[in-house]
């Protein structure tokens, strides 16, 4: 039997410091999040960030979290549902860190009698710190406890056209006919040494502004041209006109340098340059969370409000969208059909 294994980020179990530090150190001492030696890693962790960060992160999680619980499960296990009541075989629901893990998924599907396996990371690019660390961990728990259960994994789907159908159509309804004088896609920022060491040949990234234009097999797992793929594939849809939207990452941590240019600081910067009514859309995420709903839709609408902005349209993401429910079914019924001939 056939099954699949929907795999999202995760949350804290609830918003007291206790539980988000909890949270925090397995999801930063995850070594494609921090990608430092494991004794660096555990100093700047252990000793610096979780001395403070639980705090200030509990008080952001405060500010989205709602009866159900954190956005993010809670979404993901209405999307599961809905997913499940439309497909032919078990479908079952993890998170990379925090409650529901991975092993706990491939449990679930392997008590419905399931032996082979289709693992959807639900990030539309490919990065070492959401992508890879899911497939990764995948392996890891299938060797250890499943080793008789075959995994097939969805490549990254930032160009898939289902996926720029789905993104633009919730785009629209969100937007429908008003007049920005901006739209900004904000995409979840990465490390710029993790471009580098993502790159397959080790030489065609530069983060030059043009490497991402020229065909390269770094593309298959370059983050940052990937994002930009999906942006023209938006933009295309959509039909907006040149110069009226850009690109932007938020997110960052620590002080290492991160792809640019910075979210918050492209936010307070738009009304001096006359753009008061914008529209951020985040196409890097497929669920609503801490970093779409806390960062962008309450913080990102502060500063920009206060730098000069008049505006500040936040477009939800895709979430259980009857667009975005079809079009993961669709993949999966394609697989199932593809291996049962």
């Amino acid at each position: 039997m056939k099954g699949v294994l929907l795999v999202n980020l995760g949350s804290p179990k609830s918003t007291s410091t206790k539980d988000v530090r909890t949270y925090l150190d397995e999801f930063l001492m995850d070594k494609r999040v921090i990608d430092m030696p494991y004794w660096k890693r555990f100093l700047l962790i252990k000793g610096v960030i979780l001395r403070t960060r639980p705090k200030k992160a509990a008080q952001a999680y405060k500010k989205i979290w709602t009866q159900e619980g954190s956005p993010l499960i809670v979404i993901s296990e209405k999307f599961t549902k809905k997913v499940a009541s439309k497909c032919s075989i078990p479908i079952a629901l993890a998170m990379r860190y925090g409650r529901m893990s991975i092993k706990n998924g491939y449990k679930q599907l392997v008590d419905q009698g399931v032996t082979e396996v289709l693992l959807i990371p639900l990030y539309p690019h490919y990065a070492m710190s959401s992508f890879e660390t899911v497939v990764e961990k995948a392996k890891e728990v299938n060797l250890k406890w499943f080793s008789k259960i075959h995994t097939s994994v969805l490549p990254a789907f930032y160009n898939n056209p289902a996926y720029i159908n789905a993104m633009s159509n919730t785009i629209k309804k969100q937007l429908k006919d008003d007049v920005y004088d901006h739209v900004l896609f904000s995409y979840h920022g990465i490390p710029e040494r993790h471009i580098h060491k993502s790159d397959i040949t080790q030489k065609h990234c530069k983060i030059d502004g043009s490497c991402c234009n020229k065909a390269s097999k770094a593309h298959a797992t370059c983050y940052r041209h990937q994002c930009f793929e999906t942006t023209k594939g938006i933009v295309k849809q959509l039909q907006l006109k040149e110069g009226s939207y850009s690109n932007s990452f938020q997110s960052r941590l620590l002080k290492d340098p991160w792809l640019k240019p910075y979210t918050d600081f492209e936010l307070k910067k738009f009304p001096k340059q006359g753009k008061k009514k914008i529209a951020v859309i985040a196409p890097s995420f497929v669920t609503d969370c801490l970093e779409t709903l806390e960062e962008l839709k309450i913080r990102g609408k502060e500063d920009f409000i206060k730098a000069g902005g008049h505006t500040f349209t936040y477009v939800s993401c895709m979430n259980t969208n009857k667009d975005w429910v079809e079009t993961v079914v669709d993949w999966i019924e394609k697989w199932n059909l593809k291996k049962n001939n």
